[in-house]
């Protein structure tokens, strides 16, 4: 699959609800319970902030949204915190396992240092292997477990703590 890797726009939140729901609505890769409405995800992308960025995956040949990665300032109450951003990988529950998220992360990483990131934080599920090794792969270190860190559906999920630092 040929991917065009390019930056979201309010228009795409109805393409990014579609990646988006059915994974929230699996129950088995994120800690978000609740899908979004194409309307929410767009004043989300409308109001996102400057420092962040947000990636999609487009199939070339389709023109198909089947991929995003969003990365934010990991606080913006204090100016300790302005190397630090919070990531976040989506693909489309069918098309898992084909490079898209090994197409993101490159470009992700240049723009996070051209926005003047050093380091790159994330949690990711202690019960998603696949996604711990596409993190780890990319040059992320796991730095501990945050036990029954979300309640999902009544069963406690642990998280991982991982970090990369550009």
């Amino acid at each position: 699959m040929h991917l065009i890797i390019r930056e979201a726009r309010p228009e795409d939140a109805e393409a990014v609800t579609a990646i988006f729901n059915p994974i929230i609505e699996d129950g088995r890769y994120t800690v978000f319970d609740t899908p979004f409405s194409a309307e929410a995800e767009r004043a989300y992308l409308e109001a996102f902030p400057q420092r962040g960025i947000f990636l999609l995956a487009v199939d070339a040949a389709s023109g198909r949204v089947v991929g995003f990665q969003s990365m934010e300032p990991f606080a913006a109450y204090t100016g300790a915190f302005e190397h630090v951003g919070v990531l976040g990988t989506y693909v489309s529950l069918e098309l898992r396992g084909r490079g898209i998220a090994r197409a993101l992360f490159p470009r992700t990483f240049e723009q996070a240092r051209g926005k003047g990131y050093e380091k790159i934080f994330t949690f990711i599920r202690a019960d998603n292997p696949v996604a711990l090794a596409a993190y780890t792969a990319h040059g992320f270190s796991v730095i501990g477990t945050a036990r029954k860190q979300a309640k999902i559906r009544g069963a406690y999920v642990d998280e991982i703590l991982v970090e990369k630092f550009l």
